[in-house]
């Protein structure tokens, strides 16, 4: 089967070769081509050009996209969207003055969602996920990871990264799953850390492992929660199973975790609120993605990450919604983009690259999505006619996309 758009006013994000990533001034440069077509076999981009050069279509379907722009899906990094119940009486709490901290030592935050997912059928979880999933894939998402770690206990922790099995089998958009036990210490475990870290490793790691539950590990490396030290022991564990990392960190404080994570070859380190010149320093010629989470601080109100300061260092940068009943109740990949450009005043060919090619090198997808680009994946997305595709994050409050197509099919 052959789809054929012709007449396409911004075709966005093309490349010719197979970059994986792109960083510090590169980031600037977002290839596109103007009254472009582009060419679908199948599941796959198998040719793109400017319209004079476009071939005739013997059989198959051709779409006019006059004044519309097509770009690579987005490629969500950072998730949590399988868990149960909400916490919107948090959401309350927070506006009448208690901070993040503050709940979670009255046992809400992470604790709370452990609660309500622990006493939640599997069943009923998969079907409040699978509602989120559609509702991102329809905003344009096309790729996303998906983190466990509201269930802090074997049972709890296996039964999500079930449901995410589940939505692996039952979607065809790539989904990765991402082992996230080391989330916060159970209240049993508050006084008794390594009791808890044993029980990570040696019971939950190795379930996982003979079930292929997990593509990556993950440990929420901040004060109050897991050190260095913890996170170290975790990343290793992970590495033994075939686990890379990909590590929450530095989101309210800085304590050298991203040297340890940079030193164990974390794919990624997320959040990245708080940053110091030594940490940019550890990041630059890693191979480590640095990962930023705007809408997390836009809604619980702490820094956004210094994206103009990564990168002038020459640091690339991917975005992600770090979507969650708690932090960022949202999984809207276009909200994200706006408010990077918004808020970290990041331009937006800036944007759209760190939520599309670096975003598929965060989830270790970089060889089939990301870009338009002959050989890869027919995840795109088609907007509604745009003056150009600047307007994207300019008109951040309105859906502009008209159709997403994955694997060469419109959802």
């Amino acid at each position: 089967m052959q789809t054929l758009f012709i007449n396409i006013k911004e075709l966005v994000q093309v490349r010719n070769e197979g970059i994986a990533i792109v960083s510090g001034e590169d980031m600037a440069i977002l290839p596109k081509i103007d009254n472009a077509y582009l060419l679908i076999q199948d599941d796959t981009i198998v040719d793109f050009g400017s319209m004079e050069n476009c071939p005739k279509l013997e059989y198959g379907t051709v779409i006019d996209a006059t004044g519309k722009v097509i770009l690579p899906t987005w490629v969500d990094s950072h998730t949590h969207i399988v868990y149960a119940g909400n916490r919107i009486q948090e959401f309350v709490d927070r506006i009448n003055g208690l901070s993040y901290e503050e709940i979670a030592n009255r046992g809400g935050g992470i604790l709370n969602s452990a609660k309500k997912l622990n006493e939640t059928p599997e069943d009923i979880i998969y079907e409040e996920s699978k509602k989120r999933l559609e509702e991102v894939i329809q905003l344009g998402t096309g790729a996303v990871e998906i983190k466990s770690g509201y269930g802090l206990t074997v049972a709890g922790e296996l039964k999500m990264l079930r449901v995410i099995q589940r939505l692996k089998e039952n979607y065809s958009l790539p989904i990765k799953a991402t082992f996230l036990g080391a989330h916060a210490f159970p209240s049993e475990y508050k006084e008794n850390h390594t009791a808890y870290i044993d029980l990570i490793i040696n019971e939950m790691l190795p379930q996982i492992a003979a079930e292929n539950l997990a593509d990556y590990i993950d440990a929420f490396l901040e004060t109050g929660y897991f050190s260095v030290e913890e996170t170290i022991k975790i990343m290793e564990a992970g590495k033994k199973f075939g686990l890379p990392a990909k590590i929450h960190v530095n989101q309210f404080t800085t304590i050298d975790g991203i040297a340890a994570c940079v030193a164990h070859e974390a794919l990624s380190v997320d959040h990245l609120e708080v940053l110091t010149d030594a940490d940019i320093a550890v990041l630059k010629n890693s191979k480590t993605m640095p990962v930023a989470l705007p809408s997390c601080s836009y809604f619980i109100s702490i820094p956004y990450t210094p994206a103009r300061k990564m990168i002038a260092a020459g640091l690339p940068l991917a975005l992600a919604t770090d979507y969650n009943p708690g932090t960022t109740p949202s999984g809207n990949m276009n909200f994200v983009v706006a408010t990077a450009c918004i808020k970290m005043k990041m331009t937006p060919e800036e944007a759209i690259n760190a939520a599309t090619i670096n975003g598929a090198y965060a989830m270790g997808i970089s060889a089939t999505h990301g870009s338009i680009t002959k050989g890869k994946k027919a995840n795109i997305i088609i907007t509604k006619p745009l003056t150009s595709y600047y307007q994207l994050p300019y008109e951040f409050g309105n859906n502009l996309i008209e159709q997403v197509m994955i694997d060469g099919k419109f959802v």
